[in-house]
């Protein structure tokens, strides 16, 4: 089945709420219009924020089986021309005042803000019959490899978290995160097929705007990534009233067992339901899940599986962990697994490559009840003298202590950064904790980010410093 195919069946239920309201009729309407415009499957760009415009695109594509690929709306122009050059898209749907498109592509068909823009190419895309979607991995716009995903995927994943989160049709959403974002798109597509209304805004959450339209619309549940987590304790979010508020959800990186029981607490005073997640784009979007009651209980830990999905442990030999409290890579098995990666136009005619099974990256252990914690990605180990360390182990570490600091390094270099002075604190603590030489503690004013709150820790300063 594909996504969307069925949405007649909501006719006259609001979809939408942006400056107006737009009925399932109305917004299909349009959508369909959009996908008739491009004319046969094809290859297409589309340039996304949190508008009805971009919306109405990706439901107009995914059921005219046009195959989008779908990008950040502020995508710098010579980013933007690069993935041209690699892809070659027949069209792109974007803003109708973007200059870098005006001046070289002809208009085929608008709505609202938005153009069809034809690049005039004669180009035969290739497409693999079940190919539905491109994501970028981790919301980099400018990086040449996606994530190919298929109907089967967009689908599978949907239904299984509509089923797990109890998505009804009196379900509001409103939107924190961008649609060309995994998390964010996961969103939209498990309400949307539930037959919900999504409240569409680029509104920030430190914004009194976007709680107004909270308040508007009595919005029932958002979503967000650590980061969004970190600014909504600072702004006290225990103090507001949102009385339509009955779910919240966070993925996107793991939250502290700190963090994670402040918020299962303040949420169950508010009788607010709060679901950390687990999730890889490679996995369209989710693969696992804490039930809402175990939050106290089992704080820091990424759950259970989703329905109709499968997680196991794999020792570096490749043999099954069996036991319970041992680190092994973690394993996902379900319909949800993309077929692989593109790099560029010819990948897009590439069958399944993972065949339903995904090495996440990530290490992590299974307690005696069955719930799994992540102990740390596999790229961020290294080696101290012989001995491995986990970078994200160390940061743990340290936040036990009252330090919020952020670890990165290389074998036998491991550096520590903090926003405080409280480097000499630091010091003896890795000192009489972790036993190792080669470690730098260095002040920063702050700590770099990408637009989803995610570290980039290839930004951060490497100067020399005076080591423990």
């Amino acid at each position: 089945m594909m996504l969307f195919e069925d949405l007649e069946k909501y006719a006259d239920r609001p979809a939408v709420y942006t400056n107006r309201q737009y009925t399932y009729s109305e917004m299909l309407e349009t959508a369909d219009s959009i996908g008739r415009a491009v004319g046969e499957r094809t290859l297409i760009f589309s340039l996304c924020t949190n508008n009805e415009e971009s919306l109405f695109g990706y439901v107009g594509f995914l059921r005219g089986q046009v195959v989008p690929v779908l990008l950040d709306a502020a995508i710098p122009s010579a980013q933007l021309e690069k993935l041209i050059e690699l892809y070659e898209p027949t069209h792109i749907w974007a803003s109708a005042e973007r200059e870098d498109l005006v001046e070289n592509m002809d208009v085929l068909f608008t709505f609202g803000d938005y153009a069809l823009f034809e690049r005039g190419t004669n180009v035969q895309h290739d497409l693999h019959e079940e190919l539905a979607l491109l994501l970028t991995t981790s919301g980099s716009t400018g990086s040449p490899k996606l994530v190919r995903l298929t109907y089967q995927n967009l689908s599978s994943n949907a239904v299984s978290i509509a089923q797990y989160l109890d998505i009804q049709g009196d379900d509001k959403p409103i939107t924190t995160l961008p649609m060309n974002y995994s998390y964010g798109l996961s969103i939209l597509n498990s309400h949307l097929i539930q037959g919900a209304s999504v409240i569409l805004t680029d509104r920030s959450i430190v914004q009194k705007e976007f709680w107004e339209l909270c308040r508007t619309h009595e919005a029932t549940t958002f979503g967000g990534v650590p980061f969004h987590y970190e600014m909504l304790k600072r702004l006290k979010f225990e103090t507001y009233d949102i009385p339509s508020l009955k779910k919240l959800t966070q993925a996107g990186g793991k939250l502290s067992p700190k963090l994670a029981r402040h918020f299962a607490t303040v949420c169950e005073r508010k009788g607010i339901q709060f679901f950390m997640m687990y999730g890889q784009t490679e996995a369209t979007a989710r693969m696992s899940y804490l039930p809402h009651e175990m939050n106290l209980e089992k704080a820091g830990s990424i759950g259970i599986p989703i329905p109709g999905g499968s997680l196991s442990l794999q020792d570096e030999a490749g043999n099954e962990i069996v036991d319970s409290n041992v680190t092994g890579e973690l394993i996902y098995r379900g319909d949800n697994v993309s077929f692989g990666y593109a790099h560029s136009l010819t990948d897009l005619a590439n069958g399944d490559e993972h065949h339903g099974v995904l090495r996440t990256g990530d290490m992590a252990y299974m307690d005696d009840d069955g719930y799994f914690f992540i102990a740390g990605r596999m790229k961020r180990m290294i080696k101290m003298y012989g001995s491995r360390i986990s970078l994200d182990e160390v940061e743990s570490l340290l936040e036990s202590y009252g330090h919020d600091c952020i670890c990165a390094g290389e074998d036998d270099q491991l550096i520590i950064y903090t926003l405080q002075d409280e480097t000499s604190e630091i010091k003896k603590i890795v000192k009489a904790q972790l036993n190792v030489k080669g470690v730098n503690v260095m002040q920063i004013e702050q700590v770099p980010r990408n637009r989803f709150g995610k570290i980039l820790y290839a930004e951060l300063p490497k100067r020399e410093l005076a080591t423990t």
